[in-house]
């Protein structure tokens, strides 16, 4: 008894297992190249905006103008670069203590959190939504001062 020839052609076949192992394929490398752009342009942005804080920071003459012109630099670059400037924190270190003391280390780091593209926030279980990022700077105060 032979076979009935509905049940053997495969006429058509091909494109169909090509259309799903190419979407079976296809979908999570687009997520991967997504998640992949959005760290990096997080990295990015943390390490300009650590660099332009640090840089402008050392050439004020005053304390509060240069913590203020700091964190100005520091939300400027990260809206450059598409970050949300909520999810940041900046810190200032000097060393020694006075900031703007010739021959001053300054040094912003400049931590970030990025989150990852289409994962929805009331995803249950233990997964991370975002990707936390730091960059530091450091930069002395010249010795002939500040601004």
């Amino acid at each position: 008894m032979r076979p009935s020839r509905r049940w053997t052609d495969e006429t058509g076949s091909a494109s169909l297992e090509f259309v799903t192992i190419g979407l079976l394929l296809l979908v999570p490398l687009v997520y991967l190249v997504l998640v992949v752009a959005q760290v990096q342009a997080g990295a990015l942005a943390a390490e300009a905006a650590a660099r332009n804080a640090a840089r402008l920071f050392v050439q004020q003459g005053d304390l509060d103008r240069a913590e203020a012109v700091a964190e100005r630099a520091v939300r400027f670059a990260l809206a450059d670069y598409g970050v949300d400037t909520d999810r940041s924190d900046v810190e200032i270190e000097c060393s020694p203590v006075d900031c703007l003391e010739p021959g001053t280390l300054v040094l912003v780091t400049v931590r970030i959190e990025v989150p990852l593209p289409l994962a929805p926030p009331a995803l249950p279980g233990d997964f991370p939504l975002a990707v936390h990022l730091e960059a530091s700077a450091g930069q002395r105060v010249s010795s002939f001062g500040a601004g």
